[in-house]
């Protein structure tokens, strides 16, 4: 497979990374959830991509959709808090638009990423600036279907996603949070950096890592 698609091999590689940098950053997203949230953002995440991890490994998958399906329905049933539903969403809505496919290219799959962040929007009701995972998924989305529609090469155009979600999740950091968790907290939400913005970068992270970003 070239270097401008997705494939199954790839899609099962981008779950391994995605455990691997959850893992490696379990403490520090617990961390920065204890000064806004219920301390627990990054054990639940670290089960969650655990668990997925395992079912991805103990089947045998024909199409992009299937692994990421099984991701979804993972994370929903193992994920506590927040963050089970609104990725297993992601993953899910993202699987249907890959459903069947082989191979997917830089287009293809910014059109699943758009699809997941839709159902993310959907189901948790935060937009841009409220102080979320929405706050880096929006603007590494935007510059995938930039680059797409430029016909930048998919490892270029990821590489502007993973910058874009990187400053989404940093200029979190003096919002005010107006949903979630954090919300609670009014004016002293601000001056942390939003860890569901942060595990949002590290997944986008692991996706680039799995594809030679």
């Amino acid at each position: 497979m070239d270097n401008e698609h997705l494939d199954v091999t790839k899609a099962v590689a981008i779950v391994e990374n995605i455990k691997e940098i959850i893992d490696a950053n379990k403490e520090f997203l617990t961390k920065l959830d204890s000064a806004i949230g219920d301390a627990d953002h990054g054990i639940n995440m670290s089960r969650g991509f655990t668990k997925a991890l395992e079912k991805v490994r103990n089947n045998q998958y024909n199409d992009i959709g299937a692994v990421f399906k099984d991701v979804a329905m993972t994370l929903m049933s193992t994920v506590g808090g927040a963050a089970g539903p609104l990725y297993g969403t992601f993953f899910m809505r993202a699987s249907m638009k890959l459903a069947g496919l082989k191979e997917a290219d830089l287009t293809l799959l910014a059109q699943a990423f758009r699809e997941g962040l839709q159902g993310v929007v959907a189901l948790g009701k935060a937009q841009l600036g409220d102080k979320t995972m929405v706050d880096a998924l929006t603007p590494a989305i935007e510059a995938l279907e930039a680059a797409a529609k430029q016909g930048l090469p998919l490892k270029e155009g990821l590489k502007r996603a993973l910058d874009m979600a990187e400053k989404g999740m940093k200029d979190t950091i003096p919002l005010v949070a107006r949903k979630g968790r954090a919300s609670y907290l009014g004016e002293r939400s601000a001056g942390h950096q939003d860890p569901g913005a942060t595990s949002s970068y590290l997944i986008l992270k692991a996706i680039c890592e799995a594809l030679g970003v």
